[in-house]
């Protein structure tokens, strides 16, 4: 008999804040088996503290107080994690947090991961090139590792047309540059549109693209300013990018974009996927 998993990612900008807006509210109603968190900016106890029972937390903070951080949160414990990502010369601090979960008798790895947002012509876009790099080198590995794995969070990148509104104006910034993009053609598949998410490359799927299809969107992260969220002027750059064996075990995606612009508990929506597993 499969096991229902539903895994969830999600930007918090600030676990705090998140909680302080509704975060936990939603995730009462939500039944998360696993959930992903990045830019935590909180110590594990505040975790912990906001949480509740029943959870066990894995927490990876920034070198730099009150930066970034990923966290996992599950309802069983993982058997092993890991954080060593990349050259050693390399502060991926808070930005990538490995895990392995038993479930329904089979290991799933789950991955939090927030690369740099980079900025066109500096040394921020300089390190977020070193994180995708340090990811092609890893997402083989981690797919030898194990057949069902995973890697959710915020990418920060809009990898087509159809995953930003305004996607004309933004191919010179980051989040969008066409050097940008060539990494999750690799990671994705091939290089025409047509086929991309057919499994070539480093083989991963974009589950959001799988269930959403050919359309714009659905996004999950709009600016606060101006009335980008009531126009639906997003982006889509929070993704769960599965191997194909796990790709293959899902049987629904949603993302859960707030109801209005005060509603908001995050600049981010939640992409939420279930497995059976």
């Amino acid at each position: 008999m499969p096991t229902p998993l539903r895994i969830v990612t999600i930007n918090t900008n600030g676990v705090r804040a998140a909680y302080r807006k509704g975060m936990g509210e939603w995730l009462d109603s939500r039944a998360v088996d696993i959930l992903a968190i990045q830019e935590v900016r909180a110590s594990t106890e505040d975790l912990e503290n906001l949480l509740g029972p029943g959870w066990n937390i894995l927490h990876d903070a920034a070198t730099a107080k009150g930066r970034a951080g990923v966290a996992l949160a599950s309802r069983n414990k993982a058997s092993i994690h890991r954080v060593t990502f990349g050259p050693d010369d390399f502060d991926s601090a808070g930005r990538w947090l490995e895990a392995d979960y038993e479930v329904g008798g089979s290991i799933v790895t789950v991955v939090s991961t927030y690369v740099n947002s980079g900025e066109a012509d500096t040394p921020k876009q300089v390190e977020k090139y070193k994180f995708l790099d340090a990811m092609v080198e890893r997402l083989p590995a981690l797919q030898a590792h194990n057949e069902l794995a995973l890697v959710v969070g915020d990418l920060n990148v809009g990898h087509r047309t159809l995953d930003i509104k305004n996607w004309r104006g933004n191919v010179k910034r980051a989040g969008f540059m066409p050097q940008e993009r060539e990494y999750f053609d690799r990671f994705f598949g091939a290089e025409a549109e047509a086929d991309y998410n057919a499994g070539a490359g480093l083989g991963w799927v974009d589950i959001g693209r799988r269930c959403a299809g050919e359309v714009e969107g659905p996004y999950t992260w709009w600016s606060q300013r101006g009335q980008a969220f009531d126009n639906d002027t997003g982006w889509r750059i929070d993704y769960q990018m599965a191997t194909p064996a796990l790709a293959a075990k899902v049987t629904g995606y949603a993302i859960d974009r707030a109801e209005a612009y005060d509603k908001r508990w995050s600049d981010h929506a939640p992409v939420v996927v279930d497995y059976s597993i």
